[in-house]
């Protein structure tokens, strides 16, 4: 299981409002059957921050809680500009269990240094099939991320990936997640490949626990470091018991419908 958790933690119930949303990706098909999409480019640029690590992207970053960092996330483009892109089961606890209360997300985390400061993570959301039955294939979860005084929106300081649904199994990636005994990420470039009906592989050496939730980014800007994201670490295995290889569920219109929830905020 590629995740760390405290061994008190509570949980909470979400409640969101559904309706029509502004959606980066286009995919019209029946609930779980394949097809290609066209990318959108991230909106969001970040600024220039000198003291990040050259190899990833701020968009990416740590999930806290009591003070360690257990799990990945990412920042995923939206209207809004706060939407986060993890694995499922790094926010709720699956079959019998409910969502993490006191997550929070620092963005471009490293060495010990939060450069943009922590936000609070809020409104997750996972589907039903995950809450109910911890099924693999649905290994993906939403929230958002707020900080207290902050001006500006999370996505306007550091960027955003473009999500995907329906996209084609074998695809060249950038893996990055952040193990839970190092303070900065790993990264790994690599081609997918299909594991089942909807699991995602990757073979990418030293991603143990911590790096669940971890993104899958296609088409990666070589100087902002924001692509496309069609997955992340989870599915199989959690995300697989060996560091050397890892899964993803695959993101197809359950993916989509989770986003639309997410991002059908008044």
């Amino acid at each position: 299981m590629r995740v760390r958790r405290p061994a008190v933690l509570l949980s909470v119930a979400v409640i969101l409002l559904l309706g029509a949303a502004f959606v980066v990706f286009v995919a019209t098909r029946p609930a779980r059957l394949a097809d290609a999409t066209t990318p959108v480019t991230a909106e969001a640029v970040p600024a220039a921050t000198p003291d990040l690590p050259a190899v990833s992207s701020p968009a990416v970053g740590a999930l806290f809680i009591e003070g360690a960092h257990y799990c990945t996330a990412s920042v995923v483009h939206s209207q809004q500009g706060d939407v986060l892109l993890t694995a499922a089961h790094c926010i709720h606890d699956g079959e019998g269990g409910g969502y993490l209360t006191g997550v929070t997300f620092a963005p471009g985390y490293h060495d010990g240094v939060a450069p943009f400061g922590f936000w609070t993570v809020s409104d997750e959301l996972v589907a039903p099939g995950w809450s109910e039955s911890s099924d693999p294939d649905l290994d993906v979860g939403f929230a958002t991320a707020h900080q207290a005084g902050a001006k500006a929106s999370l996505e306007s300081l550091v960027g955003a990936n473009t999500l995907a649904t329906g996209s084609d199994f074998e695809q060249a990636i950038t893996l990055t997640g952040y193990p839970d005994d190092a303070e900065e990420p790993a990264v790994c470039q690599n081609t997918t490949s299909r594991q089942d009906t909807y699991q995602l592989k990757v073979d990418c050496a030293g991603f143990p626990t911590g790096t669940s939730g971890g993104p899958w980014v296609t088409g990666q800007d070589p100087k902002t470091k924001l692509g496309t994201v069609i997955g992340v670490i989870g599915g199989y295995e959690y995300g697989g018991d060996d560091p050397d290889t890892s899964y993803s569920s695959y993101f197809d219109t359950d993916v989509q419908a989770l986003y639309r929830q997410t991002t059908a905020r008044a």
